[in-house]
């Protein structure tokens, strides 16, 4: 499944929540372990990045290139975020905006609450770099990307493996 890349408009579309015991979301989460392993380097996807406008992401920091604490491999469905402490910079970068990477407030730490794949209510905190994916993620559920919360274009770069030959 290719991954919509910016100026899709369907990344700017406001994703649905899923009814309990949706009988898609075998169909979503295999579709998103499909794309986020095919990635180079992800550590995140949103269905809406895949074209599915349903509030599902995957997270799986193991992936990560630096070591960070983590939850393994996470299906977060309807993800809600209940709290947030402080906030940080930190270099992002987005499947669906392949070119650039850039430097972006986030939250350092919070709580969040979703149905696992099995629809069991969890309830996690998350820190560090697997705090900002799954603010990352749960912002492409809004129609919102990284490049949004840029606070200057001095705070973006373009990413040298990706520009045109």
């Amino acid at each position: 499944m290719q991954i919509l890349t910016l100026p899709d408009p369907r990344l700017r579309q406001r994703a649905q929540p899923l009814a309990l015991n949706d009988p898609d979301i075998p169909f979503l989460v295999e579709q998103l372990d499909a794309a986020l392993a095919c990635g180079p380097g992800g550590v995140g996807i949103a269905a809406p990045q895949l074209g599915l406008l349903r509030r599902v992401v995957l997270v799986d920091c193991r992936r990560a290139r630096h070591p960070c604490r983590h939850h393994g491999r996470m299906v977060m469905i309807n993800p809600e975020i209940i709290e947030a402490g402080d906030s940080r910079p930190g270099r992002e970068g987005c499947l669906s905006v392949p070119d650039w990477v850039a430097t972006v407030q986030r939250a350092t730490r919070i709580r969040v609450s979703f149905l696992d794949h099995r629809f069991a209510p969890r309830e996690i905190e998350a820190t560090g770099f697997e705090a900002r994916v799954i603010q990352h993620e749960i912002d492409h559920l809004d129609g919102i990307l990284f490049i949004d919360r840029v606070t200057s274009t001095r705070a973006m770069v373009r990413r040298m493996a990706h520009r045109p030959r």
